[in-house]
């Protein structure tokens, strides 16, 4: 009977593991007192062991109710094997015209994604690197509390 029970655990964990939303790489990181400076650019390194497969590639921002604007541009840092070192500019939405927030929450914090790259084939296996850098007018950037990166295989 002692054995029985650690066994349906697990069991119950790997079935709740199989059924949930699966991600290839998924890493958050809390940006310090809730205060973006431009210097400080959240790094993500992800090792691609198969460049054949697609991925989506997602980035993570979490703010609370007290953030000032509706929206968060974004310059994302991506290098590695056969990629030209390079940084593309995005815009996330974060509120509404009417001023609610956008995503989901849990208490006074948003969380929302956006879609970087769908569908999208690595070059060649290795260590790629990608690095978040707010482009905001604000600097530091106040009430952004956490910044992260998430890859899906297809």
């Amino acid at each position: 009977m002692k054995m029985l029970k650690p066994f349906v655990m697990g069991m119950v964990t790997m079935l709740a593991l199989a059924c949930g939303d699966q991600h290839f790489f998924e890493k958050n990181v809390a940006i310090p007192n809730r205060s973006w400076n431009y210097s400080e650019m959240p790094k993500f390194e992800v090792a691609i062991t198969d460049n054949k497969a697609t991925y989506d590639i997602w980035i993570n921002v979490r703010n609370t109710g007290e953030y000032n604007y509706a929206n968060l541009f974004l310059l994302v840092h991506e290098n590695g094997p056969k990629l030209r070192d390079t940084a593309f500019r995005y815009e996330l939405k974060l509120a509404e015209v009417d001023g609610r927030w956008t995503g989901k929450s849990a208490g006074s914090l948003y969380e929302n994604q956006l879609l970087l790259k769908e569908n999208f084939s690595f070059p060649d296996t290795g260590k790629y690197t990608f690095a978040v850098e707010q482009n905001m007018r604000e600097n530091p950037l106040r009430d952004i509390t956490d910044i992260g990166i998430k890859i899906k295989k297809r």
